[in-house]
């Protein structure tokens, strides 16, 4: 089979192997890479291969409607574009981009913390309210004048990310030297970016300034790799408790969202904590290599406080299908990230339009053959009882 992919990019893997060929190795690693021997990053796109959908037919599906509400606002379908650090090195301004698109398409965004871009300068790129994406910092100082400024550029909903307690091991940023300032590993990514001019002259040499933009004024020379990660290892607080999430619920009043719950105990004290939702994920397996897939942890979570709280999941979506198997197991609707950014790298804010329009056409043909016409009307009644963990 030939390489169509060079032609029409149809499938997130696809958008991959564009954004392989455009982005500097240590870059593309970055995004691509997991922790460890990546088992839980296979495992998450495996989870989703395991379940088996019930085909169902003759049903009038002439009235398909992919809408619905995810904290509380109208989206065109069950899908927000996670939060990823450094996005805006994939492509010039790149959650400027990304913001356009998912707004386009109707789908919240969702700015990380250590994104490129500010939250001001998201903020003017965007015609819709987006989300943010919080790291507790030992200085509470700083959480607080985050949590301001995210109120002030119109955020109403917050992923406050509890995972990251520590970095995981991602062997493949430390292979090619990501985070490295030693001589050989400068010549390695200098000779990196002289192999993708494309790259060097849009992002590196227009796309400037590349410090983290929401932590600029915090971080001594921003713009190095190095120093922003030795200011992270001093600020990242690995004391938090539930605790520390009532007093965020106390100072930031918008919606709040868990993100990195896989057990059933930490969704329900999440709740308890005073949360309106979860978002059961494993980080995209760039944390603890080796725990179960995010799909497969949904329904257990989806149990145990779908009742009386939101649950969203990412990790390993790579299709309408599966956003169709995540709701269907519960899920209110899916993050994903890898995705769009690499369609982000492969082909800017087209490249993520794109790849939402082909998720949502996929989305409508599962609904249709499933033999349902909304989003509610997706349940467990479309997984067959062959699904290991349904």
């Amino acid at each position: 089979m030939g390489k169509t992919y060079n032609v029409t990019p149809v499938t997130p893997d696809d958008y991959r192997r564009l954004a392989e060929r455009r982005l500097p190795r240590f870059l593309f690693d970055y995004i691509d890479g997991g922790a460890n021997a990546e088992i839980t990053l296979a495992a998450n796109t495996t989870g989703f291969r395991d379940i088996v959908l019930r085909q169902r037919v003759m049903r009038d599906v002439s009235n398909i409607d992919t809408s619905t509400v995810l904290s509380g606002e109208q989206a065109s379908l069950p899908v927000i574009l996670a939060p990823v650090g450094m996005a805006g090195m994939m492509a010039r301004r790149g959650e400027t981009q990304a913001v356009r698109a998912a707004n386009a398409m109707g789908v919240p965004f969702t700015l990380s913390t250590v994104g490129i871009c500010d939250l001001t300068e998201v903020k003017n790129a965007a015609s819709k309210p987006f989300w943010f994406q919080l790291y507790m910092m030992r200085d509470r100082g700083v959480v607080q004048d985050l949590l301001a400024r995210a109120e002030a550029a119109g955020c109403t909903t917050l992923a406050f990310t509890v995972d990251l307690a520590v970095t995981g091991m991602r062997h493949r940023d430390l292979r090619n030297g990501a985070l490295s300032q030693s001589l050989r590993a400068k010549a390695v990514k200098a000779w990196e970016i002289g192999r993708h001019p494309h790259w060097l002259l849009d992002v590196a040499v227009k796309g400037k300034p590349h410090g983290f933009g929401n932590l600029s004024d915090r971080v001594p020379d921003p713009t190095r790799l190095e120093a922003f990660t030795a200011w992270v290892a001093s600020q990242f607080d690995t004391s938090v408790t539930w605790k520390d999430i009532e007093w965020l619920r106390g100072v930031w009043k918008g919606r709040l969202l868990i993100k990195g719950v896989l057990e059933v105990d930490d969704a329900r004290a999440a709740v308890a904590a005073g949360a309106d939702g979860v978002i059961v994920s494993n980080h995209g397996g760039r944390q603890l290599d080796g725990v179960a897939s995010s799909i497969s942890k949904l329904p257990g979570v989806v149990t145990a406080i779908g009742d009386r709280a939101e649950v969203y999941m990412d990790g390993g979506v790579r299709s309408g299908v599966d956003v169709f198997k995540a709701v269907a197991l519960g899920a209110k609707g899916v993050m994903i990230g890898r995705p769009w950014v690499w369609a982000l790298a492969a082909d800017g804010q087209k490249g993520v339009s794109g790849m939402l329009a082909i998720m949502r056409q996929e989305l409508r043909a599962a609904m249709a053959l499933s033999g349902v016409n909304r989003i509610d009307e997706i349940d467990r009644d479309a997984i067959d009882a062959a699904t290991p963990f349904a």
